[in-house]
């Protein structure tokens, strides 16, 4: 599925919507550039799952831990530079655990992503406008 967004609030809206609709074990992998709204959209994410704690990207923690409808984990894996940095947090209660993930920057852990993780990736298009984003989301 493609979708367009024309500002932040709609990045957010997105996420927003997606958010409502996840279920417990559902991971999803964003990718995009810096600045495309990575966490824009987990925010609105998170918005839908109910958390009302202010969310951020978890840059220096690896990982941040929200209490919604459903736990929500949010991973920020950018500053991984090995895949076995993620089995020293544990990496596997999160994903196979009771409940949501998203993981910014998942291509870098691409080879311990589960087959069944939803991939969202954030592109610009500045001939559309500094503010334009094209999000694809794809389902196993």
């Amino acid at each position: 599925m493609e979708l367009e967004s024309h500002s932040a609030e709609e990045t957010y809206e997105i996420g927003r919507q997606l958010g409502e609709r996840a279920q417990a074990g559902e991971i999803f992998c964003l990718s995009g550039d810096l600045g495309t709204g990575k966490t824009v959209f987990t925010k609105g994410f998170a918005t839908g799952l109910s958390v009302t704690d202010i969310v951020n990207s978890p840059t220096f923690t690896i990982v941040q831990e929200y209490t919604g409808r459903i736990p929500f984990y949010h991973f920020d894996v950018y500053r991984i530079q090995e895949p076995e940095e993620m089995e020293e947090i544990g990496y596997e209660d999160y994903f196979f655990g009771n409940g949501v993930c998203i993981v910014e920057w998942a291509e870098l852990i691409e080879e311990l992503l589960p087959e069944h993780a939803t991939r969202v990736c954030i592109r610009k298009d500045l001939e559309k406008g500094t503010e334009y984003r094209r999000i694809t989301i794809e389902k196993p």
